[in-house]
């Protein structure tokens, strides 16, 4: 059994909508009150609050609060979880400290178990029930349906969504016996050991001229600091940029999930790069800021992460192979595929050309060649370790023999 999440869209008639952009400020208060709970308490008693104090403080909380009854414990109660989760990764120093969220920023909240909710569907359009609310139509189409387990209602630019994880058997991919090396890059989205080079779509890049228009229209902008509110004119663009940003992230998002497929269908041993994203991507400190700025944008356009995450997902569904080659240990960009010579490149070399036996490709297939030979490599020493460990089980009858060997030659000796 596996686990998948399906996003459904909520069609709310107008009283539905008005109740929940309610519930939604309402969660919102509930996590910024949580925030200063915690936050307060330890600067000036020095204690520290953790989830289940503030989940045995709820029902004292409704009892102030009545118009937080209709919500449901399990819904607060994971609200409250979610702070916990923000403080926990401020903790681990892997995000800062949990700031307050305005109401308009607040997406949504998340009903943990089936109690307060339940869905008629069988994975193709239906309706959702939440309680102290009538059905909502849904539509959307999943894959794979099975129990519904959580359900997680959001608000994005201006449409209600249903995000519905469901526990199911999956329908996996047919893949072929192929092997495949793949590398990828700006110029080029992919460029695999065959010798295909996928292009990139540049979804961003070609939005970002009607963005540009749009954002010229606009005179105000907020500043908090200063106590200057965000104009009319700013917040309608501010809406259209963010539906043409939105329609961009949907696109590519459809772009992978064909990538991904086409690649997976025929192929069982895919071996890709161990790329540190967050690292290629930071901010420049330098004098050359803008033409960072500029490959980090190019970069996030690939969307890289999130393609190499679904070629994963779906090669181990099928039953086949994923393999990371640690690209500083084996350096695939200056290794040559033909006979392992390594010569340092420039950017700007996009041909390979082996100067040890002649061997010339594209410079990103290359890569991908060497990352494809490596992996074959280790699925060829696991499978030489499992020969290895089968002829030499180590039976009670061979660790006999090894002792009584042992023996045999300490007499010898001491003869």
């Amino acid at each position: 059994m596996a686990i998948k999440r399906i996003t459904f869209r909520l069609y709310p008639n107008q009283a539905q909508n008005n109740k929940l952009h309610s519930w939604r400020k309402l969660h919102c208060y509930l996590y910024n009150a949580c925030v200063y709970h915690r936050k307060t308490q330890y600067k000036r008693f020095g204690k520290n609050v953790n989830y289940f104090d503030q989940q045995n403080c709820l029902p004292e909380f409704k009892k102030c609060w009545p118009e937080y009854k209709q919500l449901g414990s399990h819904a607060l109660q994971a609200t409250v979880k979610r702070v916990d989760f923000a403080f926990q990764r401020f903790f681990k120093l892997k995000s800062g400290y949990p700031k307050f969220k305005s109401s308009r920023h607040y997406k949504g909240w998340t009903c943990p178990d089936r109690a307060g909710w339940s869905i008629d569907s069988s994975g193709h359009h239906g309706c959702l029930t939440l309680s102290n609310l009538d059905k909502i139509k849904i539509r959307g189409k999943a894959r794979d349906w099975g129990t519904p387990k959580t359900c997680t209602i959001m608000f994005k630019q201006g449409k209600w969504y249903a995000s519905i994880t469901v526990e199911c058997n999956p329908n996996r991919l047919q893949t072929d016996t192929g092997a495949i090396g793949l590398d990828f890059g700006v110029l080029h989205a992919i460029a695999d050991s065959n010798g295909n080079l996928t292009e990139n779509p540049r979804f961003l890049k070609s939005a970002q001229e009607k963005i540009k228009k749009i954002a010229k229209k606009s005179r105000q902008k907020r500043n908090s600091k200063k106590g200057v509110k965000a104009s009319r004119r700013y917040k309608k663009t501010a809406r259209a940029a963010g539906k043409i940003q939105s329609k961009v992230a949907r696109q590519r998002q459809n772009w992978h999930h064909q990538v991904a497929v086409e690649i997976v269908s025929c192929n069982s041993l895919i071996a890709t790069e161990k790329l540190n994203l967050k690292g290629m991507t930071r901010k420049s400190k330098g004098k050359r800021k803008r033409q960072k700025s500029g490959l980090n944008r190019s970069i996030l356009d690939v969307g890289i992460g999130n393609l190499k995450s679904l070629i994963k997902e779906k090669v181990t569904e099928a039953g086949g192979f994923y393999i990371e080659v640690p690209t500083q240990k084996i350096k695939p960009s200056q290794t040559c595929p033909n006979c392992g010579h390594q010569r340092k490149k420039m950017l700007s070399e996009r041909v390979h050309n082996c100067d040890k036996c002649g061997y010339s490709c594209d410079r990103d297939v290359a890569a991908a060649q060497v990352m494809l030979n490596y992996a074959r490599g280790l699925e060829q020493a696991s499978l030489d370790a499992e020969s290895s460990s089968s002829t030499l089980c180590g039976s009670m009858r061979q660790l006999g023999a090894k002792k009584r060997q042992k023996l045999q030659s300490q007499r010898s000796g001491l003869e």
